[in-house]
């Protein structure tokens, strides 16, 4: 109904929003959600386990009191660092409290109908019926189109940048309720605890300091990203650039990329002006301008350009994993596979590798997808080997007692060769 509304009426700002967000109704619905998501406790220790044991329905209806009596307080965000792709490379991440988790995903189900009447095409992160591979796709189709020059762009720590004043206005754009407003600017501006490298925490609040930032990990932060996007993409066409470039945007969260006629670099001059405008900084470092298919394009962990047929060499456009995108998958088993983990039983280790590798694949299906499959089996195979021969205490050598086959067919360890060919893009 909020959609519906929002859609029928662009202009139309929404005054009850709150009153939604405290109904036990909503909260029951979004613990539901949280739940299933799992995670880490917050700064207060309190996790799944001890909110079932007191009692999933007084908690709730605790916790809807005080939101409608006014002594909802959010808590302080716990930040760790999460690795990225890249060795020694890390992306912080905030784990806010339960509570505030169930109450922001609350605010995410009341608010989301009504942001998602107005966020552009483009735009692909985080929307139901629409996912990276989408944007992939999308990416793909720009080029067989003959939008072939390409900006690769790069943003500098976006969810860390968006500034608060401006994300406000273009949520009071369609929202008019104090409340709901009040409950945002509470979470933008949550205090952060971290480790202190000595061993103790440290508190600290840049956010509410710098007035920008939302916190990454928040079950909100994902909507306001899109909501401030949302002025990119939508100035991008408002400004006459995209019919005067004959360019399209592709974003997804904070990565986007811009295909276009004109060359790539006249196009920057209007991208880096649009974003000083918006706050964000350009990462100018690893924003490339090139011409697809002759220089390949990394996009959301695929590598798209030239690719070749196995069975007679002639070129087409496509997308394959990117060498990158393969070697993370490859760090990630030989972390479950290191000597850290030798107390563990066979069947642990296989479900645990097992699990990692069909969510890879599960997302890998586009293009030409069988040299990186190979590349995932070999090295998984070898690393289990080796797990093995430690945890016996057998010697390598010539005789192979850990044979492929033995892995993978006594031990269950997942092969994903075999299941190319059920891939429609791998045929193609």
């Amino acid at each position: 109904m909020l959609h519906a509304k929002a859609k029928e009426e662009p202009h139309r700002r929404f005054h009850a929003l709150a009153d939604k967000v405290w109904r036990e109704d909503f909260l029951l619905a979004a613990w539901g959600m949280v739940r299933r998501n799992g995670g880490a406790a917050g700064v207060d220790g309190v996790t799944v386990a001890d909110i079932e044991a007191y009692g999933v329905k007084r908690w709730v209806g605790e916790l809807s009191r005080d939101l409608r009596d006014g002594t909802y307080k959010p808590s302080p965000v716990r930040r760790v660092l999460i690795p990225k792709k890249q060795p020694g490379k890390f992306r912080p991440l905030g784990i806010p409290c339960l509570r505030d988790r169930v109450v922001q995903t609350s605010a995410m189900l009341v608010l989301s109908p009504v942001f998602e009447a107005d966020l552009e095409p483009e735009q692909y992160g985080y929307r139901p019926g629409r996912s990276a591979k989408d944007a992939v796709r999308r990416v793909h189709r720009l080029l067989h189109a003959g939008r072939n020059e390409v900006i690769d762009a790069d943003l500098s720590n976006y969810f860390g940048e968006i500034p608060h004043a401006e994300l406000m206005k273009s949520i009071a754009r369609r929202v008019s309720d104090g409340r709901m407003l009040g409950l945002i600017k509470a979470w933008l501006e949550m205090p952060v605890v971290e480790e202190d490298g000595d061993g103790g925490t440290r508190r600290t609040n840049r956010a509410r300091r710098e007035r920008k930032g939302t916190p990454q990990g928040a079950p909100i932060s994902p909507l306001l990203s899109n909501i401030y996007m949302r002025r990119f993409t939508l100035g991008w066409k408002a400004l006459g650039h995209a019919r005067r470039f004959g360019a399209e945007i592709v974003n997804y969260a904070d990565d986007f990329c811009v295909l276009g006629k004109a060359p790539a670099a006249d196009m920057l001059v209007v991208v880096n002006r649009l974003m000083e405008r918006l706050k964000l900084p350009v990462n100018a470092r690893k924003t490339r301008c090139l011409r697809c298919p002759e220089e390949s394009i990394e996009f959301l962990g695929y590598r798209i350009g030239w690719n070749y047929r196995p069975t007679d060499g002639r070129r087409y456009i496509g997308t394959r994993p990117s060498k990158a995108s393969v070697q993370s998958i490859c760090r990630g088993i030989s972390e479950q596979t290191g000597r850290r983990y030798l107390g563990r039983s066979t069947e642990e280790v296989v479900e645990r590798l097992n699990r990692m590798i069909s969510g890879w694949a599960n997302y890998f299906t586009l293009g030409q997808v069988g040299m990186a499959y190979k590349a995932v089996d070999r090295h998984a195979t070898r690393r289990l080997r080796q797990w093995f021969r430690r945890k016996h205490k057998v010697k390598a050598g010539r005789y192979v007692r850990f044979s492929d086959e033995w892995l993978w067919n006594h031990c269950g360890l997942k092969r994903l060769e075999p299941t190319t060919g059920d891939l429609p893009w791998a045929k193609a």
